[in-house]
């Protein structure tokens, strides 16, 4: 199902990039909401979003959260997403409590993957717990796709539990991460060619995949998602400035494919966020 204009996600954090090695990177809530303000200026929809605490390590603090999805909601008009995955080493009654912070949207990862040196633990139990909890709470899930055999697990998911909330499926292929599925064209081609029938879907490029990720999903008529959780590079040996300039190139790349970028309302209706 391919949509006329793009949904671009910001991903401004995540859990693996340190401060102290990237020191333009967003952990404080004053610069999460400085950047959610400037990414959704040049054309992000929707933010994807993990927490540091005062450390600037990640945490699943509850509270955090919360306080996070009111100021997000408070200063823009985006789309909040908060990840469910945490950090690797999460447990998952931490990461299945996300949920009560009520976003708009959280992520459901399809399956366990080697994740560098580390293992992404997603059991089955686990998923369907997440899946079972936003279809209670009218959270829409964006299912995190780091391997092409967890699209048959989604399948199986939808089969057995039924749509999510909003009755939409949306995806986001997570590649190029050591441990999953290479983020070149003919992986995502495969991948889109396996989604369920009607949904739609997102590609992030990790690191070095990001501009060939990019313009195969703008050409297959997906939707991007873009930012420093996924790359600290903008070119070989130039570091990104700021998560902006990550969404401003991806915004100017919709533009040139005849998709622009999509505005926080309309990415609401096409996900099936209660509006």
């Amino acid at each position: 199902m391919s949509s006329p204009g793009t949904l671009i996600t910001v991903a401004p954090t995540g859990a693996e990039v340190s401060k102290a090695d990237v020191p333009q990177l967003p952990v404080t809530l004053e610069e999460l909401v400085s950047t959610a303000v400037s990414c959704e200026q040049v054309g992000a929809a929707m933010i994807h979003v993990h927490i540091r605490g005062d450390d600037f390590k990640p945490t699943l603090d509850l509270g955090r959260l919360k306080e996070t999805v009111a100021a997000l909601r408070s200063e823009t008009s985006l789309v909040v997403q908060l990840s469910t995955g945490g950090s690797v080493r999460d447990p998952e009654s931490d990461r299945l409590r996300v949920l009560e912070a009520m976003p708009d949207s959280a992520s459901c990862t399809m399956g366990t993957v080697n994740f560098g040196d580390d293992v992404f633990m997603n059991r089955w139990e686990f998923i369907v717990a997440l899946h079972k909890g936003m279809q209670e709470r009218g959270i829409v899930p964006e299912y995190e796709i780091f391997d092409l055999g967890q699209l048959t697990s989604l399948r199986r998911l939808l089969d057995q539990h039924g749509l999510p909330a909003g009755g939409h499926v949306h995806v986001d292929f997570v590649m190029g991460v050591p441990g999953g599925m290479p983020g070149d064209a003919f992986t995502l081609t495969a991948a889109v060619q396996a989604l369920p029938e009607g949904a739609t879907f997102s590609a992030t490029g990790i690191g070095r995949s990001t501009l060939p990720v990019m313009f195969t999903a703008l050409g297959a008529g997906g939707h991007l998602r873009v930012g420093m959780e996924d790359t600290t590079s903008y070119s070989k040996g130039v570091p990104v400035r700021d998560n902006a300039q990550l969404v401003a190139r991806a915004a100017g790349l919709a533009k040139i494919a005849q998709r622009p970028a999509i505005s926080p309302d309309d990415a609401r209706k096409l996900l099936g966020v209660h509006i």
